[in-house]
């Protein structure tokens, strides 16, 4: 298909140097990179996944230490779940794969806080499996460049991994591994939602949207998320801040980091619930395993 390979194409020749793309990265480094790139930019992600794969360079190590330790080293990227989530997964690897970090997308699913998209984006990133890879960039160019439309509107599994499935080639893993990564970079480069580049895109002139004259999206959009600041997410923020400067904090302490009792409350409920507290009023509160 003369998309799939203008894609790939344009990808060998543009591609940003990344570490997780580079000769001889880890299919650890290439989980953990997975993990912290959810919803945070590639600038905060590469200086944490750094410090991270120095001090932890395999599922054995980062399985050997506390599950506290991940979430300080965590530090302030955000969504602090998701170190739970890769500790937890080290441990499974460990225990399940002799460390090693499994090539398979169904054995990648059963670790422990490995959704989907991650399972699938280790196998084709990692170990050059051919398996569609769809993220919110990749499901923006085939909205604008197969199917005409100026969005893709909420994620739908299934339809989305089809119709990624359908640009891959068959029998090229190297190339499917590059239309993967080359939607997802064009998507994030170029093909952007607000301010597309279309006189730089590469393919422009096979673009289902421009040759339809850009028509107005008027489908259903994905949710948007909620603003950060006053909201449950800012006050668990604070919460962790506090827990990972200390061994433990007392529920006065807890008790001044925010004024509204009810939502302070609720947020370390949350975070009691999530695991990523441990304690009580009488005894304190402090980082699992801490």
């Amino acid at each position: 298909m003369e998309l799939s390979s203008t894609i790939a194409a344009w990808y060998r020749e543009n591609a940003r140097d990344l570490p997780w793309r580079r000769p001889g990265f880890s299919p650890w480094g290439v989980l953990v990179s997975e993990i912290m790139l959810q919803q945070t930019p590639v600038a905060r992600v590469i200086p944490r996944l750094e410090q991270w794969l120095a001090r932890w360079p395999t599922p054995d190590a980062l399985a050997a230490d506390s599950p506290a330790e991940a979430v300080r080293a965590w530090d302030r990227l955000g969504y602090p779940r998701r170190a739970l989530n890769l500790h937890a997964a080290a441990t499974a690897i460990a225990e399940r794969h002799d460390g090693e970090v499994p090539a398979d997308v169904d054995a990648l699913l059963a670790l422990p806080g490995i959704g989907d998209y991650t399972a699938r984006a280790v196998a084709c990133f990692a170990f050059r499996m051919p398996v569609p890879v769809v993220d919110v960039n990749t499901r923006r160019v085939i909205a604008r460049a197969v199917h005409g439309q100026g969005a893709a509107g909420p994620a739908r599994t299934r339809p989305d991994l089809a119709a990624m499935a359908a640009l891959l080639p068959d029998g090229d893993a190297e190339t499917a591994h590059d239309v993967n990564a080359g939607a997802m970079e064009l998507g994030q480069t170029i093909c952007t939602a607000r301010a597309p580049e279309c006189d730089a895109c590469p393919i422009a002139e096979l673009c289902a949207w421009r040759a339809a004259g850009y028509p107005v999206y008027d489908g259903p959009l994905a949710p948007r998320q909620a603003r950060f600041e006053g909201s449950d997410r800012q006050v668990r923020g604070i919460i962790m801040r506090a827990l990972r400067s200390a061994e433990s904090v007392s529920h006065d302490e807890v008790e001044t980091l925010w004024p509204d009792a009810v939502q302070r409350e609720r947020a370390l409920a949350g975070l009691l619930a999530d695991g990523l507290a441990v304690g009580d009023p009488e005894t304190g509160y402090r980082l699992p395993g801490a």
